[in-house]
């Protein structure tokens, strides 16, 4: 688990390029997941917002039984950011470990898929008659 998020296989961690307005809450933010990353909010996956002053920082979750928000602003500093751009940035787990608490996530590289390897033909079974 990661600030209560609980790990899965496949888990995405996406991050909106663009600061958002941070009068908005976990409705107004889904809706932006939705029309906006072009995603499912309600997938279980972990999306974060940047506010324009680059010290605070929102999460929207599912955690299976409802929609989690979670909100940091730092006392010192700003978060580090990708450039702004439409769309998002994934990230890794250890990634989002750096980034929410408030270090340089971009000294990680993301983690790529293991190559897919390609089938060995097996002998196929015989059964009695």
């Amino acid at each position: 688990m990661i600030l209560g998020i609980p790990l899965r296989p496949g888990l995405r961690v996406m991050v909106a390029s663009r600061p958002v307005d941070f009068r908005r809450g976990m409705d107004g933010l889904a809706a932006m997941v939705t029309h906006v990353l072009l995603a499912d909010p309600f997938a279980g996956d972990v999306f974060i917002f940047r506010s324009k002053r680059r010290d605070r920082i929102k999460l929207i979750l599912w955690d299976g039984s409802g929609l989690c928000m979670v909100t940091k602003r730092l006392e010192a500093g700003s978060f580090t950011w990708p450039p702004v751009q439409d769309g998002a940035v994934t990230l890794s787990v250890a990634q989002l470990r750096m980034l929410f608490s408030g270090m340089d996530w971009t000294q990680i590289p993301a983690r790529s898929p293991p190559p897919v390897r390609p089938s060995i033909p097996g002998k196929k079974l015989q059964t009695a008659s």
